[in-house]
């Protein structure tokens, strides 16, 4: 009879957390919606105070200037800032983020095609930060003040110095060097092989792979510097504990201790820096997507303020801080899920 009762606890327990958790989740994206639209109104001030023209890739002296006058009114660059504000504003609430000046197709369309390989790379960053990170922190920890501690914190401290544009630059001309083996051949550019068409399933995915290697390298590996340092102190930190002193006076192996006691309370604070680190990752994936031709939304922005095309870039910039706001909020709420004593109310 008490094992059934202490199931039914649990579950009422699991139930009442998810329910706070699921209202605060709500408060807070209500909340960001004016953050939201202060961010993109902010935007198109900006871009509309900049100097340059949209107009100006049709300049040609073949092209009537009647006909440019005729394409500036169909996009409605003829009115007032107010007016153009006011359009846009009510066309962006009803999810019609408009028409790309420079490509000349619906924004969403060219969004669909780059965000889901801008969440490809950034998820992969993600991964190669925490697992490298979190990894070369714990080895730190345990082999606190020998050389290997203190050769790893050199590097971590060199790598974290590095900009994240700088080491692309440097794997894109390592690789494309004499000095790079051939056998360990990497794709420098793109998404994808030319005869990637033609390849099969399995090739298609070790193509893929292939070509994310570097560009992840890139742009998760500094980042991964700084949570190791992370992890390190808070390993450092839960080692002294006595409940670790108390595990090990049991006779129990030094490994489960650490994996097994010490690492899952060392990696509390950790799970905070996600929401730290997403926007770093986002905000390098645009200079890692130009570097590497990766076609994915940092490259898209890159070339839409070049060319001042403006539905393009303010719907890019919402997707960005939209991406990042809710990264912050899955970190908040999966901080408060491993550790019971936070509390959202």
């Amino acid at each position: 009879m008490a094992a059934p009762r202490r199931q039914t606890r649990r579950l009422e327990r699991f139930e009442l957390r998810g329910g706070l958790l699921g209202r605060y989740a709500v408060r807070r994206l209500v909340g960001s919606v004016p953050l939201l639209w202060g961010i993109v109104t902010l935007l198109f001030i900006l871009l509309h105070a900049a100097p340059g023209d949209p107009m100006a890739a049709f300049f040609n002296p073949n092209v009537s200037p009647d006909v440019l006058e005729q394409m500036r009114r169909n996009f409605g660059l003829d009115q007032s800032l107010l007016e153009q504000y006011g359009r846009w504003l009510g066309n962006f609430v009803t999810g019609d983020f408009g028409f790309s000046y420079s490509r000349l197709r619906p924004v969403r369309e060219v969004l669909a095609e780059a965000l889901p390989n801008t969440l490809w790379l950034g998820a992969t960053s993600l991964v190669v930060t925490f697992v490298v990170g979190c990894t070369v922190g714990i080895v730190q920890a345990v082999r606190q003040y020998s050389r290997l501690d203190h050769g790893l914190t050199f590097a971590a401290l060199s790598l974290y110095s590095i900009p994240t544009f700088w080491l692309g630059v440097v794997l894109v001309l390592l690789v494309s060097s004499n000095a790079w083996p051939a056998w360990l051949d990497l794709p420098i550019s793109g998404m994808q092989s030319l005869d990637y068409a033609e390849l099969g399933a399995w090739d298609r995915i070790v193509d893929r792979i292939r070509h994310l290697i570097l560009p992840t390298i890139a742009l998760g590996l500094s980042s991964a510097a700084a949570v190791a340092r992370y992890m390190r102190g808070s390993m450092l930190e839960t080692i002294d504990e006595d409940y670790i002193r108390t595990a090990r006076a049991k006779g129990l192996s030094e490994r489960r201790v650490i994996l097994r006691h010490a690492l899952a309370n060392a990696l509390l604070p950790v799970i905070s820096l996600v929401g730290l680190f997403l926007p770093i990752l986002f905000g390098g994936a645009v200079v890692i997507e130009v570097i590497f031709s990766w076609p994915g939304m940092g490259r898209v922005m890159v070339d839409a303020i070049g060319a001042r095309d403006y539905p393009l870039v303010l719907a890019a910039s919402f997707l960005f801080a939209t991406l990042v706001i809710v990264a912050n909020l899955l970190a908040d709420l999966l901080y408060a899920w491993v550790d019971p004593r936070i509390r959202y109310s």
